[in-house]
């Protein structure tokens, strides 16, 4: 079929090229990349302070930010002077070690004396112990003073049968001391349990105490003296009856201290 030609229209040439369109002139404006657009304000209405309907929100925001500025300053340095404490008893600790060389000292019970103790009675105990304590300190340059506040306390199972004190002295450097601490119990009670235990104990030979001691205690490191520190004892005794004459079987004591 033949094509059909409007009027007006005629086909283009193969020699001929289409004229390219005119470069529009250069300007030194941005030109607004396709499809964003480009808002033109007075430089009259541009505020350079917030406009007086957000006034009071930006003073707020403003004095808030402020405020939390000071508290972290604040902060950090309390952390600074906190971490400054730490190294300075750090190196204190050290230098102590290093040139007094401390050694914890030893303790433990060396006989204990019972009265009191009337199991086929009905009424109420009044057990007492006499207990001779033997405190090492086996220091070259270290002396302990044994301050008031002491508490000495016997018990059987969970009863807390007597209690007492330590006497308040000071113990030189390479000395051991031996001292006996008086303690006593009244009105002590207790169930048909425990009578049956302790007396099975005492036919057997074997009545088991625990015994635990707590002394404050200030170290003495040449001309310085430390703060209070509290020395905790506890010693597993084993006797062989409840009267005065009675003799440790067994014994084993540990030792520990709380520095605050």
């Amino acid at each position: 079929m033949a094509e059909r030609i409007h009027p007006g229209d005629s086909p283009p040439s193969s020699g001929e090229h289409s004229n390219p369109k005119p470069t529009p002139p250069s300007s030194d404006k941005p030109i607004p990349q396709p499809g964003t657009y480009v808002v033109q304000i007075p430089k009259d209405q541009v505020y350079r302070v917030p406009p007086p309907e957000n006034a009071r929100r930006y003073a707020h925001l403003s004095k808030r930010k402020s405020s939390r500025s000071t508290c972290c300053r604040c902060c950090c340095c309390l952390l600074t002077t906190i971490l400054s404490l730490l190294l300075a008893a750090a190196i204190a600790a050290a230098v102590i070690y290093f040139v007094f060389k401390p050694e914890a000292p030893n303790y433990s019970v060396e006989s204990v004396a019972i009265k009191g103790f009337n199991l086929t009675s009905p009424s109420p105990l009044s057990p007492e112990f006499d207990v001779t304590v033997r405190a090492d300190n086996g220091n070259d340059k270290i002396g302990i003073y044994y301050e008031k506040g002491s508490s000495v306390n016997v018990y059987y199972q969970d009863v807390n049968l007597s209690n007492g004190a330590l006497p308040v002295f000071y113990q030189p450097t390479n000395n051991v001391t031996l001292f006996k601490t008086a303690l006593k119990g009244s009105g002590i009670e207790l169930t048909a349990a425990s009578l049956r235990s302790i007396s099975n104990d005492q036919n057997k030979g074997t009545v088991p105490f625990t015994l635990k001691l707590r002394a404050p205690v200030k170290i003495k490191a040449g001309s310085v003296k430390t703060w209070k520190i509290t020395v905790k004892v506890t010693c597993k005794i084993t006797v062989d009856k409840l009267t005065a004459s009675s003799k440790i079987v067994s014994k084993d004591c540990d030792y520990g201290v709380d520095l605050w």
